[in-house]
């Protein structure tokens, strides 16, 4: 008996103007495969303000098997295919993508492995190919004992790349030492800066990649390696190093704004870093290349672990809800859309 593909379970989510937040599932339609050409909508180009009492798909990526494909042979020859998507909806049980918006998996791999093998993976790899565009020689990551930044060590000691990780306890420490980290700083000690600052002479990393976004940690970075370029400066400048310093902030683990005391010079900068946009930034020929390694090295440097696998209606549960709103490190959560409870 072939399976019903006319309609799917979908996770929604809803932001009502008293301001509540609410999480459903909902019933809909999976559309046939065909060739088609879509356009943005007007909906989708505006702020927070145009979602407002509309229900939204949710799930940024995903992977499955093939069940059903449109007329064009590159469709027919996924057919039964274990693929990996990305392009938000994606935490459903039905997906209708174009052939060529897919990632074909190697044979062996499971959805579940290649479930999360787009976002963390690449932006690992963009962190690193942003650090060599920009002329920078080593880096810093912060929270980074999470699943993506175990994943950037990997790629590191891969790559012979001096990496300084910050973390927010000695057990997060622990987890990157297990995995071979050689450089790592705990943010919570008392003697964090003098920490960070002597990671910075011993690697000269001179970019950061912060998750954290609010409070002091961006403004602390920088002057740490303002400090550590001095420690070998040859000429005093009253207006600071001539070396660039740079901290992109690509999370918001803490919400509250970002605090800058500037004893860092003024050879510095600070901005925010996506993945999309530097995909668009370096081309399609580049994105593949990275695509590629990713596949390649999906069940070693980019390989993901989770903590608990949940289906769609056990998303909605208040005890897993506690657990993954957190947002804490080792609490990853995979989404089987079509698994019981």
């Amino acid at each position: 008996m072939s399976a019903d593909t006319t309609t799917g379970l979908q996770l929604r989510s809803l932001i009502k103007k008293s301001g509540e937040l609410e999480i459903s599932l909902a019933s809909v339609p999976v559309p046939e495969p065909a060739r088609m050409k879509s356009q943005v909508p007007d909906a989708a180009m505006k702020a927070m303000a145009g979602r407002l009492d509309e229900s939204m798909p949710v799930g940024n990526e995903g992977a499955g098997v093939v069940i059903k494909t449109g007329s064009s042979d590159a469709a027919k020859a996924l057919m039964g295919k274990t693929v990996a998507m990305i392009g938000g909806a994606m935490y459903a049980q039905y997906r209708t993508m174009r052939a060529k918006e897919v990632l074909p998996l190697p044979d062996g791999i499971t959805p579940a492995e290649g479930a999360s093998c787009f976002v963390n993976p690449l932006t690992s790899l963009g962190m690193v190919e942003t650090m060599r565009r920009e002329g920078h020689t080593a880096l810093v990551h912060t929270a980074a004992a999470s699943n993506l930044g175990q994943m950037l060590n990997r790629i590191c000691i891969k790559d012979g790349i001096s990496l300084v990780n910050i973390v927010r306890s000695q057990e997060q420490a622990e987890i990157l030492r297990k995995i071979g980290a050689k450089h790592i700083v705990d943010s919570s000690a008392a003697t964090f800066m003098d920490d960070l600052t002597n990671a910075l002479v011993e690697t000269g990393a001179t970019i950061a990649f912060d998750a954290i976004g609010g409070g002091k940690l961006a403004g602390q970075i920088l002057t740490c390696m303002e400090i550590a370029i001095n420690k070998t400066a040859k000429v005093y400048s009253r207006y600071g190093s001539s070396v660039h310093k740079q901290v992109y902030i690509y999370g918001g683990l803490d919400i509250r704004p970002t605090e800058l005391n500037r004893s860092f010079g003024m050879a510095w900068g600070i901005g925010g870093w996506l993945l999309f946009p530097f995909l668009q930034k370096i081309g399609a020929a580049d994105g593949a290349k990275l695509r590629a390694r990713v596949v390649a090295e999906l069940k070693t440097t980019f390989a993901s672990h989770y903590t608990q696998v949940v289906s769609l209606q056990e998303t909605l549960q208040l005890s897993n809800i506690a657990v993954y709103n957190k947002r804490a490190t080792g609490e990853k959560f995979l989404i089987n859309p079509n698994k019981g409870g």
